[in-house]
């Protein structure tokens, strides 16, 4: 058990600049059946909050919440019947929201265990952000020697899809803003300026007969482009509506306008496969499914970049005190990964 009487929260008030989040205290909470208390040693920043500061993510909680998708940390107390052999052990989970804290009560059966010596921050690279990746791969089918493109290959979700694509067998394109070709070449991505206006026309220099899948974190007018560049067969996944947020649109109608086109497009007799990726596919119809295979996936990154395959990339270390600085930061996109704070 903590010996600890009160936590710090970060606050979401409603549509404010990142400067309006609010360091809150409370006492501790007590977990109920099914439930841990996790003290949390590093959870991120991702495009889901940014998202949720502006009230554009699908679902989000109403105003005032704690943010935070997802954590890892240490297991300090347990709900009455739970194991008490977890107290103590390393775990990350999803949350989709509170794990902005220094402590967060979660479902047992969504906590994964965290291989021993992991750094913590290391870790958090690859919870929401590996699992999407590892999943979209996966459900694409591909085969070794195809090729992929990624947009956004240096963002958080992109970082790792490369490294997964490479370690598959895949050759990767990547789009990113040049300052991050560099560390994309180390990576073993071929990169290319997603500002260059003859990006599509690069991409068929690079791939004459199209690419067999198209990663797309933007969506926007682009997407017709990404379609356009797929080869016959081939599958466009978008996992984000990065355009939306400041067109001054609602969210619901930019979404059902993308959904529509990508089923439209399915009907045509190309062969090729367009779609959207909902991390949250099952959770309500599904839910213990859900959580297994959400907990198989987990432990499947986390070993991947326990062995070296996956190398975290962690654009910037904050503490929770600082978290208005990290916002400002991971919106700004000026260094490649994940923003990672550290309570």
């Amino acid at each position: 058990m903590t010996t600890e009487t009160t936590i710090t929260e970060v606050v979401l008030p409603g549509v404010v600049e990142p400067d309006g989040l609010r360091l809150h205290r409370r006492a501790m909470p007590t977990p109920a059946r099914g439930q841990a208390l996790v003290q949390v040693e590093a959870t991120g920043i991702s495009f889901a909050e940014q998202q949720m500061r502006h009230a554009l993510y699908p679902g989000q909680p109403k105003f005032p919440f704690v943010p935070g998708y997802d954590l890892v940390g240490t297991v300090r107390a347990v709900g009455p019947g739970g194991d008490d052999a977890l107290v103590g052990t390393r775990v990350a989970a999803v949350t989709k929201t509170g794990a902005w804290a220094t402590h967060a009560l979660v479902d047992i059966d969504a906590l994964a265990p965290v291989p021993v010596g992991l750094d913590p921050a290391a870790a958090e690279t690859v919870v929401v952000n590996g699992v999407t990746a590892w999943q979209m791969l996966r459900d694409a089918d591909l085969t070794v020697g195809q090729t992929i493109l990624v947009h956004g290959a240096n963002g958080g979700v992109g970082s790792v899809l490369v490294q997964l694509g490479r370690h598959l067998g895949l050759r990767v394109i990547g789009t990113a803003a040049e300052r991050h070709h560099a560390g994309l070449r180390e990576l073993g991505v071929e990169p290319l300026d997603y500002r260059d206006p003859d990006m599509a026309a690069r991409v068929r220099e690079l791939s004459p007969g199209g690419v067999d899948a198209v990663f797309d974190p933007v969506a926007g007018p682009g997407v017709r482009t990404s379609y356009a560049l797929l080869a016959p067969g081939g599958k466009l996944v978008v996992y984000g509506n990065a355009a939306a947020v400041g067109t001054g649109q609602s969210v619901v109608w930019v979404f059902v306008k993308l959904l529509t086109r990508l089923y439209t497009w399915n009907a045509l007799p190309n062969g090729h496969r367009a779609g959207f990726y909902n991390f949250w596919a099952g959770q309500l119809t599904r839910r213990a499914a859900f959580r297994r295979r959400l907990r198989t996936d987990l432990g499947i990154v986390l070993d991947l970049l326990r062995q070296g395959v996956i190398v975290p990339q962690i654009a910037a270390r904050y503490p929770l005190s600082e978290v208005s600085a990290a916002l400002v930061f991971a919106e700004n996109r000026s260094r490649a990964g994940k923003v990672v704070l550290e309570p």
